[in-house]
Formats: C-alpha cells, sequence, structure tokens
C-alpha cells in the first residue's frame, strides 16, 4: 500500500481519470455531452484541484504531527500542474470550439474571457517552474514566483462567477476558497506569534 501512495504515475493516472472521461464522453455523446458539459467540467475540475492544492498548507499547519500531511505537501506541485493541465484542456476546448481567432480576440472584450486569459498567463510560469530542476534553480525567487498563484486563484474563481449561467455553485466555490485562504492566512499568524 506505502509503494502505491508513494507511486506519482499511479497519482497521475488518477489525476487523469476526469479529463479522461470528459473526453469520451464528449466523443462517444456529442449531442448528450456537448461543449457546454466538456468546457464546464474541465473547468470544474481545474478549480477543484487548485482548491486541494491552496488547502494543503493549512492542512499541513492544523495537522503536522500526521503522515498524510507530509505526503499532501509532497504532492501539492503535482494537484498544481493537474489543475493547470485541466485550466490548459478548458482553454483548447474553447479555442476549438470558436475555431476562428478572429472571433477568439473579438471575445477578449467580454469580461469574464479576459480575465479567464489573465488567470492562465499567471498560471503558465507556475505550472513551467514546478519541477524539482526549477526549484532547485531558482531558490529564493521560486517562492515569491509561487505566490502568483493567489491573485491567479482569484481571476480563475472571478472568471467562474461571472462565466455561470447560475453563478450560486461559483459563490459556494468562491465561500469555500475565502474559508481556506483565511484558515491559512490565520494559522500562519498564530504561529509567527507563538
Amino acid at each position: 500500500m506505502k509503494a502505491a501512495l508513494a507511486s506519482r504515475p499511479l497519482l497521475w493516472l488518477v489525476l487523469a481519470m476526469p479529463g479522461a472521461w470528459i473526453l469520451y464522453r464528449w466523443a462517444a455523446t456529442p449531442d448528450l455531452y456537448g461543449y457546454g458539459h466538456a468546457i464546464g467540467d474541465s473547468g470544474d475540475w481545474a478549480a477543484w484541484l487548485l482548491m486541494a492544492t491552496l488547502a494543503v498548507t493549512p492542512l499541513r499547519l492544523l495537522f503536522r504531527r500526521h503522515g498524510w500531511t507530509a505526503w499532501l505537501m509532497r504532492r501539492r506541485r503535482d494537484l498544481g500542474v493537474a489543475s493547470f493541465a485541466y485550466a490548459a484542456g478548458h482553454t483548447v476546448i474553447y479555442l476549438v470550439r470558436k475555431g476562428s481567432p478572429d472571433i477568439v480576440l473579438a471575445e477578449l472584450s467580454t469580461p469574464y474571457i479576459l480575465i479567464g486569459w489573465i488567470a492562465l498567463a499567471l498560471f503558465v510560469p507556475l505550472a513551467a517552474t514546478s519541477s524539482d530542476i526549477a526549484v532547485r534553480a531558482l531558490k529564493r525567487t521560486w517562492k515569491r514566483l509561487h505566490r502568483l498563484v493567489y491573485p491567479a486563484a482569484i481571476l480563475t474563481f472571478l472568471h467562474w462567477v461571472l462565466s455561470a449561467f447560475d453563478p450560486t455553485v461559483a459563490w459556494i466555490h468562491v465561500g469555500i476558497l475565502a474559508a481556506i485562504e483565511g484558515l491559512r492566512v490565520w494559522l500562519q499568524w498564530r504561529q509567527r506569534v507563538t
């Protein structure tokens, strides 16, 4: 069991399963599971994995003595890269659907589209520097660079709220994200004080 939990290929297989399911359903039943479902589900997975990535630090601070939080810390970058992969897939689905650079450029004036592109642009350097080699090469700069995840997360969830037909679910997730980040800030502050 320990070998399975330590296996990164197994983790990546698990993280890829929702994406494979989205692609299969879109290809097999395009009338029932069309563009709207594919774009929505890929965006949901990007946001959920982003929330999971951001939840690792507060969980580690709360449950410092538990081994499973050390495992989460070792796999946090994997979760973040998977979130980026789903965001990139979300973008590819959008681009395939639009099919024309002119349409894509014309839609940049739509606030939620522009916000989505900015969020993706912030995630690109984070994904590109998520390897062990990049961590060693960038040293302290790596941590400062990866603080971009916070504005990127805000923009991601703003994109979700503005693009949703019914933003209720998006607002619930914004509340969860705010709770995660509020807890992280409070725990880090308390740790400095004590």
